[in-house]
Order: C-alpha cells, then sequence, then structure tokens
C-alpha cells in the first residue's frame, strides 16, 4: 500500500517514484494507490487541510505558529495526533481486506494509524516512512514506523536525537521520478528548442506550488521584469491560464499544469521562488541552482536554509536583495559554483536507495 496525501503535490510524487523503482527492479507487486485525506472525515479535512490552505493564503504567521508549537511535545500537540488518528475507523477495513506485505507512507499520519491497527490487530506488515522535507518536525519522527527514510545525513542526525533508533533510520534523499536522471545529460539549447524558449536568453523557472497558495508570485514576477537584463521565466500551473506576457524585461511563459516539468527544470540556469522538499530534490539532481523567497513557514524555510548552508542555493529573505540575489545566481561565475554545489547535495537515485532498503529489511525479517 502506498499512502500520500494531497497537500501540495511532491507527496504524491516520492511515493509514485517509490512504486516505479520497485517495478523496474522486477519486483512482482501488487500495488494500491491511497490517498490518506480520503479517510478523514469533515471535521478532519476542515481542521487539517483547508485550514492548512487559508494559513498559507492569509495568515502565514498563524500556520509558522502551528509549525513551531507542534514541534514539541504539548498538549495541542497531542490534540494534533489524536485528530489524524481518526481516520483509523475507516482504513481499518481496507488494510484488513489487502493484508499488505508493506505500507509506504510520504506523510506522516497514515504511518501513525497504520501503526496502531498493527499493533491492535497483531498484523506484520512493514511500516515505512519516507520523508519528504529536509528537517524532522517531530510529527516525522514516528516510533510506528519500522523504516525512516531521510533526504540527507544531517536529517537522519534529527531523527537519532527524536528517540528514533539508529537502526531504522536510513538515508536515501528524497525519492523523484526516473526522467530526471535521464535528464542530467539533457542538451540544453535542444530542449528549449522543443518547448519554444531561446536558448541564448537566460531561463528561470518560477517555483510556486502545486496549491496556487503562493502569495508573492505576482511581487516576484515584478522583480524578475526588473532585473537590469532579458530573461526567460516559466510560470508553471499558472492561474492566468497559458500564454505569453511581456513584464518589463521579462518574457513569462505561462503554462496550464503540465507533465513537461522535469523537461523545464531540466533547460532552465536557476529556479526562483518555494523550497518544496520535491523541488529542492529534483533541482539538486539536475544542479540548478535555487533562489528562494517567501517559503512556507517551518518546513520550507528549512529547506531553503538548507540549501543556503551547503551553498546550493541563495535564501533571500527581504524583498530588497531578491534582484541582487538573481543576478548574482546567473553571473556565470557564481552560477557555475552553485551548480557544482547543487549537484553534490543531489541523489537522482533516491528512489532506487528507498526500494533497496525497503527489499533488505524485508529480507532481513524474513
Amino acid at each position: 500500500m502506498f499512502f500520500s496525501a494531497a497537500i501540495g503535490s511532491g507527496h504524491h510524487q516520492a511515493q509514485r517514484a517509490v512504486a516505479l523503482a520497485l517495478k523496474a527492479k522486477g519486483v512482482p507487486i501488487e500495488d494500491q494507490q491511497l490517498e490518506a485525506l480520503d479517510y478523514m472525515n469533515a471535521l478532519e479535512r476542515g481542521m487539517g487541510v483547508d485550514l492548512y490552505t487559508f494559513e498559507l493564503k492569509y495568515a502565514p504567521w498563524l500556520y509558522r505558529a502551528f509549525y513551531n508549537s507542534t514541534d514539541r511535545g504539548q498538549v495541542w500537540n497531542h490534540a494534533v495526533e489524536f485528530m489524524f488518528r481518526q481516520g483509523q475507523r475507516r482504513f481499518e477495513p481496507e488494510l484488513l481486506t489487502f493484508r499488505p506485505d508493506v505500507v509506504v507512507s510520504s506523510f506522516w499520519a497514515p504511518t501513525a494509524v497504520a501503526g496502531r491497527i498493527r499493533e491492535v490487530n497483531k498484523l506484520k506488515f512493514l511500516n515505512a516512512l519516507v520523508v519528504t522535507d529536509y528537517r524532522v518536525h517531530l510529527h516525522w519522527a514516528r516510533r510506528e514506523a519500522d523504516l525512516l527514510l531521510v533526504a540527507a545525513e544531517e536529517t537522519r542526525e534529527q531523527m537519532l536525537k527524536r528517540g528514533i533508533p539508529a537502526e531504522r533510520v536510513v538515508v536515501t534523499g528524497i525519492p523523484i521520478s526516473p526522467v530526471f536522471r535521464e535528464l542530467q545529460q539533457a542538451d540544453q539549447a535542444a530542449l528549449r528548442d522543443k518547448h519554444g524558449l531561446k536558448p541564448e536568453v537566460p531561463l528561470i523557472l518560477l517555483s510556486a506550488g502545486g496549491t496556487g497558495v503562493y502569495r508573492s508570485l505576482r511581487v516576484v514576477l515584478r522583480e524578475l521584469g526588473n532585473l537590469g537584463q532579458r530573461v526567460q521565466v516559466v510560470v508553471p500551473g499558472s492561474r492566468a491560464g497559458a500564454g505569453i506576457e511581456q513584464l518589463g524585461g521579462a518574457t513569462l511563459h505561462h503554462l496550464d499544469f503540465t507533465p513537461d516539468f522535469p523537461e523545464l527544470l531540466a533547460a532552465s540556469d536557476l529556479v526562483v521562488g518555494k523550497a518544496g522538499g520535491l523541488t529542492v530534490a529534483e533541482a539538486t539532481a539536475l544542479g540548478v541552482p535555487m533562489v528562494v523567497f517567501d517559503p512556507i513557514p517551518g518546513q520550507e524555510e528549512h529547506n531553503a536554509d538548507f540549501l543556503a548552508r551547503h551553498g546550493a542555493g541563495l535564501y533571500v529573505r527581504n524583498l530588497r536583495d531578491l534582484r541582487r540575489a538573481v543576478r548574482r545566481a546567473l553571473n556565470a561565475d557564481d552560477h557555475a559554483e552553485l551548480s557544482r554545489a547543487a549537484l553534490a547535495l543531489g541523489r537522482v537515485d533516491a528512489a532506487d536507495r528507498v526500494a533497496n532498503a525497503i527489499l533488505k529489511t524485508l529480507e532481513v525479517r524474513a
């Protein structure tokens, strides 16, 4: 069973990459792709998903307070745990019917629920959790998990400090689609030509997430239009609809949701915007630097800090510094240095590493 959560698109992409990696290894799997939110009632969805979306759009400070307060073992944190476990009643019959050998979750709540059902019903499946950010929030430190697959060595150290036994934590990287391996050696000019982009003009990919709540989207686009140099900007999943817009020196290519995102990323010189875990994993796998501005409070701020500390990107905290940072990242010498650091961080084979860890654990348990 593969469990994701429709809170952004990264959770689903991660677990799908693991399923593809297992199948590519010739493992005869019969998998179910499940959505965790389908097992929540209206109150749970309202308090979990709808409130999260509202906070990101209108009150990011409130979400930051939530993130920080639930990162400690307080009463409020226990209330959140209780709420997310209420999906257990709906999920239990399905788990008992399918009786999987492995449950792979890319969101923390299904791991907790599956662990509780396993304990009550004396089941024996492997409960695995894929962590899709670079820093461990308390909710991700699941003692119900037999296997925790994490992004980096420092993520592993954070798990250990949270009390997770060392033998359960494996550094794999965040799993991404196998197409990124194929694109590592792609001809950038050919990709730009394929998608109607100019090979000679710097190309920036806007990272605005899949939820449509990136509050700084127009602010960032305006700054990119005032860099003092010509650039092309690809805006995937644009709320403006598909089309081309000229904004100062920036030619904006607004796109609907497109399966061509990996090729567009490989064709780009730079990613600017949010710092979702999957976006960071994909960009670093291809050696594309990031300039992060106004990320989601909490997890994405830590992702941005991770990039900046390792020299693979720039974390801009003030709007007045954004143009300077983008120009620096496009400068040939600085860009080459950032790109090298990004490649050093990237784990294009992360899905394979996750699959190997799962298979090895199953073999040991057998």
